[in-house]
């Protein structure tokens, strides 16, 4: 108190106004009441004084020195005048106590915190994010289940997994077969059930022959309950992916129909998953976009003085795959650029389109065949 001296203090109106006010300087913003305050109650500079305002962040300071022209200075001992006003603050004004201090901070800082929630859940980006991650999560899991499946299965009836390699078509069909020896006595029914699963007549009845000859061990009825109540999970997490897979197709549609358009949706959910979100993947450069996903192998080329990556995740994109191996990394480049065009456009149009996402694609596509056949 003997280096701070109160001379003018202008509460918020309500918390609304508050909210308001916060809001405008975390922008950079000078907010109307903050702008009548300070030419209210602070002094212009003259020749022999020169008055030098005190801020906590630089970018309000720009702001006020751009709109009001006075001198902002954040740095030196003004950070530790703002800590002793903060801590000292309910002895400065009369009336106020140090608990409704604390109270209104709590209040503005909760509605704080849900403004900018609430600003995020809109973009509904977040929900692609959780979505491709999750898809890999199955694709993981269904992967672990089925192997654990297949040898488990196997005990019983070995030369099923050479006949069916498909894990979601094995597991359909050992939960037809069951105990190979039941199914002996019904082969034209079995036979039947596994054409409609397999839609191969050929694979079916060489199931059905296998079963008959098998050099697999028996199994005993608790076994074949417990290897059945697996195998109907595997088959649930199957389905559930590709349900998953057709929410995430038609999120990527509403929010980012332009960049799936162009590279797919898969991809183009990755790319955004990488980013954190649409609008950090709009702020990106081409450059960055085309070997997002190989940090490592960046920093690993810049520390051993080697070739940077051509590609990250794009390289997943079927552009990539179709070009020859001297112009991936020049598609690559081209196709980073069109991503980042469309991303922009997906993140900063009003109206979701995906008619310029057409466009690029085409743009894609003429480029491809000119590396082709250089016409």
């Amino acid at each position: 108190q003997s280096i701070v001296e109160l001379i003018a203090f202008s509460p918020f109106k309500s918390g609304t106004n508050a909210l308001d006010n916060i809001n405008s300087i975390s922008e950079g913003i000078v907010h109307e009441d903050l702008h009548l305050f300070l030419e209210t109650n602070v002094p212009k500079s003259s020749k022999k004084a020169k008055v030098v305002l005190g801020v906590a962040d630089s970018r309000i300071g720009a702001s006020i020195q751009e709109v009001l022209g006075y001198s902002c200075q954040h740095t030196e001992v003004v950070p530790e005048v703002i800590r002793g006003i903060r801590y000292n603050f309910h002895s400065l004004i009369k009336g106020l106590s140090l608990q409704s201090v604390g109270s209104a901070e709590c209040s503005l800082g909760r509605s704080y915190s849900r403004s900018k929630v609430k600003f995020n859940v809109n973009r509904a980006d977040n929900m692609i994010i959780q979505s491709i991650s999750l898809v890999d999560q199955l694709d993981k899991d269904i992967n672990t289940f089925s192997m654990r499946l297949r040898e488990w299965y196997s005990y019983h009836f070995p030369e099923l997994v050479k006949i069916v390699n498909d894990n979601y078509l094995y597991a359909k069909v050992a939960k037809v077969v069951k105990n190979r020896k039941d199914s002996m006595d019904n082969d034209e029914e079995l036979t039947e059930k596994l054409e409609q699963i397999l839609m191969d007549s050929g694979k079916a009845q060489a199931i059905v022959h296998a079963s008959k000859s098998s050099m697999g061990m028996d199994i005993s009825e608790i076994d074949l309950i417990n290897i059945e109540m697996f195998t109907s999970k595997v088959i649930s997490l199957a389905e559930y992916r590709k349900q998953l897979m057709e929410y995430l197709m038609s999120r990527m549609h509403n929010i980012a129909p332009n960049l799936a358009t162009l590279i797919g949706e898969t991809v183009g959910a990755r790319l955004i998953s990488h980013a954190g979100s649409l609008m950090n993947l709009a702020k990106y450069p081409a450059s960055t976009v085309q070997i997002l996903g190989a940090e490592k192998a960046l920093f690993r080329a810049l520390k051993t003085k080697g070739n940077t990556p051509k590609y990250g995740l794009i390289f997943h994109s079927t552009f990539i795959g179709r070009a020859g191996a001297k112009n991936k990394g020049r598609i690559s480049r081209f196709l980073a650029n069109k991503c980042s065009i469309a991303a922009r456009i997906d993140c900063f149009n009003d109206f979701p389109t995906d008619i310029f996402g057409s466009k690029l694609k085409e743009q894609v596509e003429d480029r491809l065949k000119f590396f082709e056949s250089g016409d």
